[in-house]
């Protein structure tokens, strides 16, 4: 008797590989083959979902002789060694025009290594970041995969059976050669590092100055959900200011030790942000919100600290309800301003063919950051493909322009009265250096040139310069553009 054929396999069966694999086997065409190290974990989920019609392997050999060709496998392990000992183990097993796609969070550039690597046996290798977490995974999650154009036309009918919608459109798009897609979930999950600490800044004003309980904010947070912030995130941040602990009967908020956690994808998105010199001021402050949470030690021995702060009293509750959800939206529109600078800048340094209107749509549902104003993204790169700054669209700077006043009161009132607002803040400024006509930078560059020789240009000449500093300092030498 003839075995039967997958059309697509999973390796690691974890929560999200098992989810995905439920996914894939959910929708109409798909025979998933699946496998784990532990075959143990295989079993339980054939047991558990008899449904699905898994083909179960027990080894690598027969989970190949199980696909169909060009065969085709999603790796769903841990980042790292645990990857590079999967790919290893395919490779030996799979031949030329087959295809491994890794759907962990890799660190990007170790996804261009191993792309090159696997490409020299003939297999292709992509990259693709899978964004949603477990519920994502398991009902249509947002993907984005990178990888040849080859591997493109096999995976990407799959990958549109499993994809969320968003206006009838699967949430997928081939993004680029070897490490483009996981290149932008990278940026994905560092806007997402934002917008979560934008809307706890939101939370901490709201409760903090305006005296709200966390019910009372969950219900604010559900009317902002009906306008323009609507988003996952707000909606579940209204879900969370409503839930009460069992054992206290106290808000979960305020029972949740304020330690936040982290993976390490918006420290690489900010690291990758500083390869490129592109300023993602709002990501990076976030970033450091949660290294500065989880360092309980210093934050004791700050505690007794000075503040020299002034009481931030509130005569109208209401308004400033609004000038928070003004302040709250500016800020969220610098973040994806940046994350899709940061985006621009990676396709022209690494020669990749980013389609940013394309993935503004793919985020649009399914993953952490889907959020109505998406649309607006997508809309703006395709009135201005080559726009400089996200920020700059008529859009996008009507509605921070309108967001201006309320979001220098928010920003200017926590600083006196002595509450962080680090992404609120930096965001601003960022904003404001932006526009400026003319930047301190330029004392700087002399600075530099006195104690380097680091040179500098002008204003009013062509060239570059360098001033005699001992001595006469009037002195100017031009020297050759270097």
């Amino acid at each position: 008797m003839t075995q039967p054929q997958a059309n697509i396999g999973v390796v690691g069966l974890a929560v999200m590989g098992s989810n995905l694999a439920r996914n894939l086997a959910s929708r109409e065409g798909n025979t998933v083959a699946i496998f784990n190290r532990s075959y143990e974990k295989t079993a339980t989920l054939i047991e558990q979902h008899p449904e699905a019609g898994f083909i179960a392997t027990s080894t690598y050999e027969e989970f190949a002789a199980s696909l169909q060709k060009p065969r085709t496998a999603i790796i769903m392990v841990q980042a790292g060694r645990g990857t590079d000992a999967v790919i290893d183990a395919l490779t030996q097993v799979f031949e030329p025009g087959d295809i491994i796609v890794d759907g962990g969070n890799a660190l990007f550039t170790d996804t261009i290594r191993r792309e090159a690597a696997v490409r020299s046996t003939g297999i292709n290798f992509v990259g693709a970041g899978i964004s949603g977490g477990e519920e994502g995974a398991l009902n249509g999650p947002s993907i984005m995969p990178g990888g040849s154009a080859e591997a493109w036309q096999t995976l990407g009918p799959i990958l549109r059976s499993i994809a969320a919608v968003a206006e009838g459109e699967p949430c997928v798009t081939h993004v680029g050669t070897d490490g483009a897609g996981h290149f932008v979930k990278m940026i994905h999950n560092g806007i997402e590092y934002a917008d979560m600490q934008l809307i706890a800044e939101g939370y901490d004003l709201l409760r903090r100055v305006g005296g709200l309980e966390p019910a009372e904010i969950a219900e604010i947070f559900a009317e902002w959900n009906t306008g323009e912030l609507e988003s996952y995130l707000i909606e579940i941040t209204a879900e969370v200011l409503r839930q009460v602990d069992a054992t206290t009967g106290k808000p979960l908020v305020d029972v949740i030790l304020d330690q936040a956690g982290a993976k390490g994808t918006g420290a690489w998105t900010v690291q990758s942000a500083l390869d490129l010199g592109v300023p993602v001021s709002g990501i990076a402050e976030a970033v450091f919100a949660r290294s500065l949470s989880s360092k309980p030690a210093q934050r004791l021995a700050a505690r007794g600290l000075p503040a020299g702060s002034e009481e931030w009293s509130v005569t109208d509750r209401a308004a400033f309800v609004e000038d928070v959800r003004r302040a709250l939206y500016a800020s969220k529109i610098i973040a994806y301003s940046q994350g899709f600078d940061a985006i621009v800048a990676g396709a022209e340094q690494y020669s990749w063919d980013i389609k940013k209107g394309e993935i503004a749509k793919i985020w649009r549902a399914g993953c952490i950051i889907r959020a109505q104003f998406l649309n607006r993204i997508t809309e703006a790169y395709a009135e201005d493909p080559e726009l400089v700054a996200l920020v700059t669209a008529p859009y996008f700077a009507d509605a921070v322009g309108g967001a201006l006043p309320a979001w220098r009161r928010v920003v200017s009132g926590a600083a006196l009265a002595g509450i962080p607002t680090p992404t609120f803040a930096s965001s601003l400024s960022y904003y404001d250096g932006l526009r400026a006509d003319r930047l301190p930078a330029a004392l700087v560059q002399g600075q530099r040139d006195f104690f380097g020789a680091h040179t500098y240009k002008r204003v009013d000449q062509e060239g570059t310069f360098h001033t005699l500093w001992s001595g006469d300092r009037s002195e100017i030498s031009a020297t050759d553009a270097h």
